[in-house]
């Protein structure tokens, strides 16, 4: 990551736990987070969210002016790795970009969902800590079914947790100190 966007991100993280007061490791903390794309169905998301979240954290955008997905996702991606947030939730044109994104991120697992039998999947399955969802590819009550369905399922079969084990021993493995 080039020194520029190391700046961003850390701009965006600082402001958010300043100006929204987070405290690291509060349960139930939603990060959310979205491009100019999704703007607008963050909007939505988030007057929704109040029901299945202690606190949300809005990582941006404030507006439609365009602006870098890669920023917005590393901002939501980066609270859930370091605790302050307990899922994250981002939105762009598609979900694929942000998804890339945020699984660089050590200790995030995200998943790009566009349906509930893919939410209900990626948080059974594979235990994601992150949603990504693509603004264009799901109207906006899917999109809070998705969501009502990923804030509410864990991943409780051995079976399932044995291999998100295996994912995160894979992600060690190239970690960089």
């Amino acid at each position: 990551m080039d020194d520029a966007l190391r700046a961003r991100v850390r701009e965006i993280v600082e402001r958010v736990l300043r100006e929204q007061n987070a405290v690291p490791a509060a349960p139930r903390v939603v990060a959310i987070g979205a491009d100019h794309g999704g703007f607008e169905l963050k909007q939505v998301l988030i007057s929704a969210l109040g029901a299945r979240a202690d606190r949300v954290l809005d990582c941006g955008a404030f507006s439609p002016e365009p602006v870098d997905y890669p920023d917005i996702a590393y901002a939501v991606a980066k609270l859930v790795s370091d605790g302050a947030a307990w899922r994250g939730i981002i939105l762009d044109g598609a979900g694929i970009g942000s998804s890339m994104v945020a699984n660089k991120t050590p200790g995030v697992r995200a998943a790009n969902c566009n349906d509930v039998k893919m939410a209900r999947n990626a948080r059974e399955h594979n235990d994601a800590n992150v949603l990504t969802l693509g603004a264009k590819m799901v109207d906006p009550k899917t999109a809070l079914e998705i969501v009502d369905l990923f804030l509410t399922t864990d991943c409780v079969e051995p079976r399932h947790q044995k291999r998100v084990a295996k994912i995160m021993d894979v992600e060690k493995r190239y970690l960089r100190k």
